[in-house]
């Protein structure tokens, strides 16, 4: 038995579930232009575990877009509603899911470590005072614990030796 946390959470209609054991890496609040298209909202908080921390129930439907960086991201929607559930990101390709946090059944257990591309953000919107904020993408470095960063880096190894 273990004491890690584990959230769940899933799409609008019920027929996507997922199970998520651990805190996450890093979570980001995304202002950038493609996420407002692609959410029809003002930005977006994607929470990033490893994707084998991620279990998935349900049909998923994917479609490769454009994210803030340019890269392009993968994001995995229920085939039945369209939720948009999580995202995969190209530079950690399957191994590293960004779930978006509205899914999750307790979407404020998880809170923001920065707020990404803010000099496209809706010029009404507050940024909290408590999270730092980036005109555009930021030094993961620079912002997050080293037990987040060495997470990363495992997963940037695991890349390297062609996974994901």
């Amino acid at each position: 038995m273990t004491d890690e946390m584990v959230r769940t959470g899933g799409c609008a209609c019920g027929a996507v579930r997922y199970r998520i054991s651990g805190e996450p890496m890093m979570v980001h609040n995304c202002h950038c232009r493609q996420c407002q298209q692609q959410t029809g909202s003002t930005s977006v908080v994607n929470a990033f575990w490893e994707s084998d921390r991620v279990a998935i129930t349900g049909d998923l439907a994917e479609a490769e877009l454009a994210g803030g960086s340019g890269n392009a991201h993968v994001i995995a929607r229920c085939a039945a509603c369209g939720t948009a559930v999580l995202s995969y990101y190209g530079r950690m390709g399957r191994l590293m899911s960004g779930v978006r946090a509205g899914t999750l059944d307790d979407p404020g257990s998880v809170t923001p470590d920065v707020a990404i591309f803010t000099a496209e953000k809706m010029p009404w919107v507050t940024l909290p005072e408590d999270v730092p904020y980036f005109e555009g993408y930021y030094d993961a470095r620079e912002v997050l614990p080293e037990a987040s960063l060495d997470r990363l880096r495992a997963l940037g190894e695991r890349r390297k030796a062609g996974e994901g």
